[in-house]
């Protein structure tokens, strides 16, 4: 079955909120067997939310539409599918004591126009608002099915998992079998490269499909099934996940959908191995992803922001001749990412010592490039790895993409590290 998602508000078209509640739904509708091809967003104007209920009935079979059912005169939704169905509208009688009661047990005066949270389509099923006031419907009218929800996510939400989900289990998927999905995480290599990869198996994808989304220093690939059961669906994905993690075996990070840092903490408390990390160019941020993760004290025990040349020196130990002179490499460079992944390892006698050195931006230091960061992995009993990284994007990006990349170094190197032991 087709779905078509559309989100009523003018706020969402100004930007002032964000419309997570078509991510939310498209997600549920996936697990249930439904496509969504459509997603809409239209402003609180009847012409124009008529217009939106119109297209998304000759495209789709399941229309789900989310806000516009509050007090006030602008709240239209039930209003246009109502005249769209050229049914009426009334006060439902459970959905009116819901809203007397919430009056009533707080001591405040309700005005009339609260009455419309009350309002139902005539022939149509009420959906139980158990976090607000607004009662949703869901009805269904030659052959199509509408459901309509609130616009607070922690209204609709709920109200989706505990009553429409049910509505449309029986009433439009009776004969629909669930999609099932595994998510697959990459990292250490981009989009389009990773597509290059697996492009023969894009070109002859038919059942289970093959999905890659690009995230800032990462890639997640969804494979879907639809089956009858989660044993049957497990068996197809499994055969396209080894395929696929055979093409790419020095990338494929998690069967999950967990960022790398999460990977990480996991790998390091299986092993009862520790970490420790100094920064510079990105401020403590490879700290903050990694303690961002539940349980990451018990691996990583510390760092060290080292944003001068003062502290580089009086705190790792970094000499002096590496960090100025005439022929010093400077802080940007090999040598001093090398110097402070050693100390900050010894410092926290830690099995593994990060470090990250380099020019963020927005202008040359040292006299080098926007873009050009190094980063160190010192490891107990082994050899220093320093890696050049030379990095596109805005202040913000190189950041990122500094962390995501030595995280991704880091994993490579506890892989590695376990298959040579």
């Amino acid at each position: 079955m087709k779905a078509e998602i559309i989100a009523v508000g003018t706020e969402l078209l100004l930007g002032q909120i964000v419309n997570s509640n078509a991510q939310f739904l498209s997600q549920e509708l996936a697990t249930m067997g439904i496509d969504v091809y459509f997603q809409t967003v239209v402003g609180d104007n009847m012409s124009r939310l008529q217009e939106s209920l119109e297209l998304a009935r000759q495209r789709a079979d399941i229309i789900i539409l989310t806000g516009g059912i509050g007090p006030t005169q602008d709240d239209l939704t039930k209003d246009a599918l109502a005249a769209l169905l050229s049914r009426t509208l009334h006060i439902d009688r459970l959905a009116m004591e819901h809203v007397d009661n919430f009056f009533v047990q707080r001591g405040i005066h309700m005005t009339e126009n609260n009455r419309r949270q009350a309002l139902v389509i005539e022939g149509s099923t009420p959906l139980a608002n158990s976090t607000g006031l607004a009662v949703g419907n869901a009805i269904s009218h030659e052959g199509k099915y509408y459901i309509v929800l609130p616009g607070p996510p922690k209204e609709m939400k709920p109200m989706f998992q505990d009553e429409a989900k049910r509505w449309l289990l029986q009433h439009a998927l009776t004969n629909e079998m669930p999609i099932y999905s595994t998510m697959l995480k990459f990292a250490g290599i981009g989009e389009s490269a990773l597509e290059e990869r697996l492009l023969d198996l894009i070109n002859n994808q038919n059942d289970p499909t093959i999905a890659p989304y690009a995230k800032e220093g990462e890639v997640t690939v969804r494979i879907s099934t639809k089956a009858p059961s989660k044993k049957e669906a497990m068996i197809k994905l499994d055969a396209l996940e080894a395929q696929i993690q055979a093409l790419l075996p020095d990338h494929l990070y998690a069967s999950e959908d967990v960022p790398i840092e999460k990977a990480i903490v996991d790998l390091l408390t299986d092993r009862g191995l520790t970490f420790s990390a100094a920064e510079s160019c990105t401020g403590g941020l490879l700290m903050e992803r990694i303690t961002s993760v539940p349980g990451s004290a018990t691996v990583f025990l510390g760092g060290i922001v080292c944003y001068s040349n003062q502290l580089k020196e009086k705190l790792l130990n970094v000499p002096h001749d590496l960090l100025e002179g005439e022929d010093a490499p400077g802080a940007v460079s090999a040598e001093v990412a090398e110097v402070l992944a050693e100390q900050v390892r010894m410092i926290g006698d830690t099995d593994f010592g990060l470090s990250i050195t380099g020019v963020a931006g927005p202008a040359y230091s040292e006299r080098k490039p926007v873009g050009l960061v190094y980063v160190a992995i010192a490891q107990r009993g082994k050899k220093t790895e320093v890696h050049e990284l030379n990095l596109n994007g805005n202040r913000d990006s190189i950041r990122h993409r500094t962390v995501k990349s030595l995280l991704y170094r880091l994993w490579r190197t506890i892989v590695l590290s376990e298959q040579l032991s």
